[in-house]
């Protein structure tokens, strides 16, 4: 079936999607002829080709082609592409090939110069950051729009990447050469992702302190990381240069757990007291006393502290003065975990209770019962209570009527560890295993095991990014993606991995991992592992093709 055409009326089509114009509105053929080129060889000529034909390696002209070529100028519009319809169907694949060989050249246009500068922006916003950086090497104004702040900026915001300002200039950018701070937030954000999921080639720095003893807490904020350890003091680290650049002392018995925010740091001791830090001056600002057994958890929230002892109580602390505001009481034993949103306290214990309350009133406002054992960890985000015990279970509770949502079983063993943010709860279980919950539904969306496992119970986790960071007694960290559940890498492996080395704490900010390492038996010796993936190696944009 032959191709329908439309034509005008010197039988040359008219432009697709073009009405027809009656009467004298047209162009007549002579005066058309002046403004466009009427034939191919014409177009070649305006598109600055050498008149001169191409040559085709198949010998002499056949006889009768300049008769066969004047009969076809004598035709028609109409009657030309009819026989050149017919003379396509007659040709073979290779000469259909050479056919367009020659003529496409000739049509290509940089539609993208030809448009106004924002409606090519706006073409471009289309791209994906990979295709733009590539569309960038084009030509001279496919870069200039290329690198528009503006372009990289919108891909940003799709990235949820919304800082910019502190992605420093680099000095390799030649003076005069265009620079888009939104495209460097990018391209870093890019390269610190690659890091995270595929490793570096160099080996994490090693801080050593705390002799032989155990690192039981740890806390990042900044380049300032504070490690607690059962030897009675917390170190401050620089995350920067690796050295210890305080060493608080004051306690007279072990730390067991701290909280930062910014230079400020609080730590709760075995002695039976809190103590309140300047983290870059050394010194104890406060001294907290009150509670007559070991403070074994805490929680900050804002210029508030609420803490949870052995003695069955907690205790809302002011910050800034060390002042006791408020005593909660109501737990039969030790309280194990405590969760503070600034508006409730969630706390849990060894006599199997979590218990909400106004600290302001200091009622109990629920007592939320179901687990057969010691509740070991708590968390909160103002519309449910999620809470881990040694009865292997892990439930989920409304805060404001008290009731038993979910119960997530599956684990085999006690729910070390959790964390929970946007309804997704990740849990960490001394059953070597990490799962992964939405609470809005209680299923279990994946279990963080096979062939790459933990070989022994989970210690600490971690999930940002996407990513889930486990830690274990097997020496390992491990590096997992939150979506599919699937193992990335080992992202430390200690020398003495499952002969008595461990991993007790990690924590992780966007760019830095820092690990608390030893052994029970003298086979590691106590150190913590500072891994950067902010590396500014100066590698080019090339990472991202």
């Amino acid at each position: 079936m032959k191709r329908k055409l439309d034509h005008g009326p010197d039988g040359r089509p008219f432009p697709s999607g073009k009405k027809h114009c009656k009467g004298n509105g047209y162009l007549s053929p002579s005066s058309l002829a002046q403004a466009t080129p009427t034939t191919f060889g014409d177009v070649r000529l305006a598109n600055g080709h050498s008149a001169q034909r191409r040559r085709v390696n198949s010998g002499p002209p056949p006889p009768g082609l300049q008769d066969w070529l004047l009969t076809f100028q004598t035709w028609s519009g109409p009657e030309r592409l009819l026989a050149l319809d017919e003379l396509i169907d007659r040709c073979e694949t290779s000469q259909v090939k050479h056919m367009m060989q020659v003529i496409e050249p000739q049509f290509q246009r940089d539609f993208i110069s030809l448009l106004p500068k924002e409606l090519a922006l706006y073409v471009l916003t289309f791209l994906a950051p990979r295709d733009l950086l590539q569309a960038a090497q084009t030509c001279r104004y496919w870069r200039i729009l290329a690198e528009d702040n503006l372009l990289w900026r919108e891909k940003c915001r799709e990235e949820g990447i919304s800082d910019s300002v502190s992605y420093r200039r680099r000095e390799c950018v030649q003076p005069g050469a265009s620079f888009s701070p939104w495209k460097s937030a990018y391209i870093r954000q890019h390269r610190i992702e690659t890091n995270w999921r595929k490793g570096d080639t160099r080996e994490p720095m090693v801080l050593k302190g705390h002799d032989d003893h155990v690192i039981t807490c740890l806390q990042f904020s900044g380049d300032l990381i504070v490690s607690g350890s059962d030897d009675n003091t917390l170190k401050v680290w620089s995350a920067v240069t690796g050295k210890c650049v305080r060493t608080l002392t004051g306690h007279t018995g072990g730390v067991w757990c701290s909280q930062m925010a910014g230079a400020t740091v609080i730590s709760g001791s075995t002695d039976r007291t809190l103590r309140v830090w300047d983290a870059e001056s050394g010194e104890c600002v406060h001294a907290l006393y009150g509670h007559t057994s070991t403070v074994r958890c805490m929680h900050l929230h804002g210029n508030r502290v609420v803490s949870g002892s052995r003695d069955t109580t907690l205790r809302v602390w002011d910050v800034s003065t060390g002042s006791c505001e408020h005593v909660l009481t109501g737990h039969v034993a030790a309280v194990r975990c405590v969760q503070y949103d600034g508006r409730r306290v969630v706390s849990g214990g060894y006599d199997y209770m979590v218990k909400v309350w106004d600290p302001e009133t200091e009622v109990c406002l629920h007592t939320l019962q179901g687990h057969t054992n010691r509740v070991y960890s708590l968390q909160f985000d103002g519309v449910f209570v999620v809470s881990g015990s040694l009865d292997t279970s892990i439930r989920v509770w409304d805060v404001e009527t008290g009731g038993c949502v979910h119960t997530l079983t599956g684990h085999q063993s006690l729910t070390s560890g959790m964390e929970l943010r946007d309804n997704i709860l990740v849990s960490g279980n001394a059953d070597s295993t990490v799962r992964v919950w939405d609470i809005r539904t209680g299923q279990c969306l994946h279990t963080l095991q096979g062939p790459n496992k933990h070989q022994s119970a989970v210690t600490c986790l971690q999930f940002c990014r996407g990513l889930v960071l486990s830690s274990s007694d097997d020496g390992t960290v491990k590096l997992w993606d939150l979506r599919t559940g699937a193992w990335l890498r080992d992202v430390v492996a200690l020398e003495s991995r499952g002969s008595g080395g461990v991993v007790w704490r990690i924590r992780a900010s966007d760019t830095r991992l820092v690990c608390a390492a030893g052994s029970r038996n003298g086979t590691e010796e106590t150190k913590l592992l500072l891994l950067d993936f902010d590396l500014d190696d100066m590698k080019n944009n090339m990472d991202m093709k």
